[in-house]
């Protein structure tokens, strides 16, 4: 196997990859674009990680799927500023906080119900 990473389902394919990448960062790479519209995009991080958006036509998310995405930040402060946005318009499941393993961790589903599992290790620092 080569990779694997998420593929998030959205409705706006255009609006999600501009929104995400104003918080995380990273560069966009466009995939597939039809009648002036953005249908697949995937947003690359550090050597070879990615989460590709998808435009989902007429698909709903699949029922019970218990996916969510796990960010790993360089900076406390990068990780507290995607913490903030993400929450806005969203739901924290778990508060920003140190933990037992050494992390500053947090959880959140944003306001397009993406779930985030984020995580920055002090030990790194």
């Amino acid at each position: 196997m080569r990779s694997a990473s998420p593929y998030v389902l959205v409705d706006d394919c255009q609006a999600a990859i501009e929104y995400y990448q104003g918080i995380l960062g990273g560069e966009v790479k466009v995939l597939n674009e039809h009648a002036g519209k953005l249908l697949h995009a995937e947003l690359h991080f550090g050597t070879g990680s990615y989460i590709h958006f998808a435009f989902k036509f007429k698909q709903e998310p699949v029922s019970g799927n218990k996916v969510s995405i796990i960010l790993t930040f360089d900076t406390e402060e990068e990780m507290r500023n995607a913490y903030s946005a993400l929450s806005e318009g969203g739901k924290v499941t778990v508060e920003l906080q140190d933990t037992f393993f050494g992390a500053l961790h947090a959880q959140v589903t944003d306001k397009n119900e993406i779930h985030w599992v984020m995580n920055f290790f002090k030990k790194q620092a």
